[in-house]
């Protein structure tokens, strides 16, 4: 595969391939969150795309939490917005477009989510770097590919580039259609 496909975002275009019934089915986001995300928690969905993830990030944080949306493309976040307008979730989740180089952010997260976007980053080094910047001491990131376009010599890459930035594996958990890690626990940055 050649680089720029590799590392090619969905567009918004095709967003409802990222948010459809049947994945809800096979990859249920309460189900996968469930074990991450608490009451009172400040969340990242990080290249959240059309807020699969996002909407049951909110309500699981509740209303003395928050969740940041964060994506590369402001299309992604309108489509958010859209699903919680005049909703309660619409006070619990932020909203950030990120600078197409970086995250962009200076806050701290107890829990980032990373789902099906690390192959679109050019710079894995730098983005994972960046990730352990935002994160709290005792926080957690789930950071999944999808196994059918990240092979497993790509994943362990990935795996190795995440040790250099400070990670430490806590746990890897099974996720259909998936290739997934927990990580945390980062040593000195």
């Amino acid at each position: 595969m050649n680089e720029e496909k590799k590392h090619r975002v969905c567009p918004v275009e095709k967003a409802g391939i990222l948010d459809f019934g049947l994945r809800r089915l096979l990859q249920n986001p309460e189900k996968i969150l469930r074990p991450f995300v608490r009451e009172g928690m400040k969340a990242l969905d990080l290249g959240c795309g059309p807020g699969f993830f996002t909407l049951e990030m909110a309500r699981r944080v509740g209303s003395s939490g928050k969740v940041t949306a964060a994506d590369l493309q402001e299309g992604m976040l309108e489509k958010i917005r859209a699903k919680i307008r005049g909703s309660e979730l619409a006070n619990r989740i932020g909203f950030h477009l990120c600078p197409p180089d970086r995250i962009g952010l200076s806050e701290k997260f107890d829990f980032i989510l990373v789902f099906y976007m690390l192959h679109e980053v050019p710079d894995q080094g730098a983005f994972l770097r960046e990730v352990g910047a935002l994160l709290h001491p005792t926080g957690k990131v789930l950071l999944a590919e999808p196994a059918w376009h990240v092979g497993r010599g790509e994943f362990r890459n990935a795996m190795a580039l995440m040790e250099q930035a400070g990670f430490v594996v806590l746990e890897q958990p099974k996720i259909r259609f998936s290739r997934a890690v927990v990580i945390g626990g980062a040593r000195e940055r």
